[in-house]
């Protein structure tokens, strides 16, 4: 949202300078008749009075013709340098006014994306709660564990969350550390494998972008179904771009569904930082669902 309302504020800027440029000319144009009598008169006056003292005389064309010329000539002038000076000046207020723009627009997707991440932090929460009060009812030293666990993620969680992005190794590290919580519940029913190539460790990635996508494959995949399921979490790199896969099997595609808080959430995201260079597409593959980012390659900041 905040490109078009950036290119909307350009365009009325824009629409107000063109209209002060049509306002100057028409304040000079309704001096103009005066200021060329003035100025013609006083030239040729000039020259009359050095070729006088000189003894000479000086002779030139009608009065009528002189006017005519010297105005035509006199305008083509003045128009000449007030658009050098209202260019000049336009183009220094264009700079301060994109600076501006520009400024509002980062301050305004920094403000939606603290908002989402906001978002995922008591969602997240939520279901690992969830998990844990569903195996304090038959297990409470497996629960006191991951209570323990759950501490460790969430001190994890929140130190990724106040910044905007975070290496792969790190998120990689949060989602194993959320694996382990859901395997726990559900030991006997799931098999989580991680294939991470070596040389995307340093990849940057927004700070708690995946961790939906593997929520999502517990949520869809284990959840519902009764038969053992494997998720399978894949990163490699590209020429130029990172791609992260989250596979669960076990479930299906609705047809026609819309995305839930966590998709959306990791959409409008990823829209923010990289615009129409990412993507994030679901699809459904043999017995299973795939999630796959695709992003800009970007080394974090050392």
């Amino acid at each position: 949202m905040a490109a078009p309302v950036h290119r909307t504020l350009f365009a009325l800027w824009s629409l107000f300078w063109l209209l002060m440029l049509l306002v100057s000319i028409a304040r000079h144009l309704a001096w103009a008749p005066l200021v060329a009598v003035t100025f013609i008169v006083s030239v040729y006056a000039m020259r009359h009075g050095v070729y006088a003292l000189a003894g000479e005389s000086y002779e030139h064309s009608g009065w009528a013709y002189l006017f005519f010329y010297e105005s035509l000539k006199l305008m083509l002038f003045a128009s000449l340098w007030l658009s050098i000076i209202f260019g000049l000046e336009s183009f220094g207020r264009w700079q301060h006014e994109r600076e501006r723009l520009l400024a509002l627009e980062r301050h305004l997707a920094e403000t939606q994306l603290a908002q989402l991440r906001a978002q995922l932090q008591p969602h997240f929460l939520f279901n690992a709660l969830n998990t844990i009060s569903a195996v304090m009812q038959v297990d409470v030293a497996r629960a006191d564990a991951l209570l323990a666990q759950l501490a460790d993620l969430l001190r994890a969680s929140l130190s990724a969350s106040a910044r905007q992005t975070t290496s792969l190794r790190e998120e990689l590290e949060l989602l194993r550390r959320y694996a382990q919580i859901m395997q726990e519940r559900f030991a006997e029913r799931v098999t989580v494998s991680w294939d991470v190539a070596p040389d995307v460790g340093d990849a940057e990635v927004p700070a708690m972008l995946l961790q939906p996508l593997l929520e999502n494959a517990f949520k869809h995949g284990v959840e519902q179904s009764l038969g053992p399921v494997a998720i399978s979490i894949r990163a490699q790199r590209g020429p130029e771009s990172l791609r992260v896969m989250v596979r669960n099997s076990g479930s299906t595609l609705a047809a026609g569904g819309s995305d839930g808080i966590g998709l959306a959430n990791c959409r409008e995201r990823i829209a923010l930082l990289y615009g129409d260079r990412a993507r994030l597409e679901v699809l459904q593959e043999g017995d299973g669902v795939v999630a796959t980012l695709v992003q800009p390659w970007r080394s974090v900041m050392v």
